[in-house]
């Protein structure tokens, strides 16, 4: 008779224990972690600054939507940042903007010459076919009372080479007094007034001193637009002469600089921006 081993009862007992066991611990991780707070501090990268946005306050009522949200710049920070970027361009471009008028101003200053002692009966064209033999003058100004016997002016010219050659007419004798030649200690700045009127003028050279007055206004009208005022110098001892051109409009201004080499007369004229308006005549006061 064969032998039949006999199954404890309780060694069903001993297998199952393990394995409920096994299941309750399972099923209490899940629990615990379906309980913890995926927002809450201890989860946050150490690189999250407490300080930006809304912090850690209110967190554990915040849900992720919402939380994501809330961590969005608001519209209101947005402006604020880019009034910020904004203010600082303008503060770094109006440091540049500075440099620049100031290296442009000690370059006039160099080019500039203070000349004294002059005759109340010298216009500002005399003055200028004087210092024209220097080089090529873009402004001068005749200032002081018209009535006074002796007046002073400041003349610049286009580069330092012609403000010292300047410096050696001292002593020349122009009207009834011997003038005076220093180099200036301040630059020629024009007004608001007169910066709007520049950009509305030309400076032509290299005029043919056959050319009238008329026949340089007519063509400048009728190649660029109406021309308000003109100033045409000139002496007896140059070929040729120089001119400013005042136009209605700016645009007429930018125009002109395209007839640089054309002919008037027998010479190719040369065009290019003015740094000086045409200022009016000054009535000169009659001599007795």
């Amino acid at each position: 008779m064969a032998a039949v081993a006999e199954i404890p009862a309780d060694a069903n007992k001993m297998d199952s224990k393990p394995k409920a066991e096994s299941e309750f611990s399972v099923q209490k991780l899940v629990d615990m972690f379906t309980k913890l707070n995926p927002l809450a501090k201890e989860f946050f990268p150490s690189s999250y600054s407490p300080n930006h946005d809304h912090g850690f306050q209110g967190f554990n009522q915040l849900s992720p939507t919402q939380f994501l949200v809330s961590t969005k710049p608001s519209a209101n920070e947005n402006f604020l940042n880019s009034r910020r970027r904004r203010n600082s361009f303008n503060q770094g471009r109006r440091r540049v903007s500075g440099r620049s008028l100031k290296a442009q101003r000690e370059d006039s200053i160099r080019r500039t010459v203070y000349v004294s002692e002059i005759d109340q009966h010298v216009t500002d064209e005399r003055l200028a076919a004087l210092f024209s033999s220097c080089g090529q003058v873009i402004d001068c100004r005749i200032c002081g009372d018209p009535h006074s016997v002796l007046r002073f002016a400041f003349v610049e010219f286009a580069d330092e080479y012609g403000a010292r050659t300047a410096l050696n007419l001292g002593g020349t004798v122009l009207g009834y007094y011997p003038v005076r030649v220093l180099p200036s200690k301040t630059a020629i700045l024009p007004s608001d007034d007169e910066r709007e009127m520049c950009a509305r003028t030309i400076y032509c050279t290299n005029i043919d001193k056959k050319v009238s007055q008329a026949e340089v206004k007519n063509f400048f009208e009728s190649a660029c637009g109406e021309v308000m005022r003109l100033r045409l110098l000139g002496d007896q001892v140059h070929s040729t002469r120089i001119a400013f051109v005042e136009f209605a409009m700016a645009e007429s201004a930018i125009i002109a600089l395209n007839c640089s080499g054309m002919l008037l007369g027998t010479q190719p004229i040369r065009v290019s921006p003015s740094k000086t308006p045409v200022r009016p005549r000054v009535p000169r006061p009659a001599s007795h």
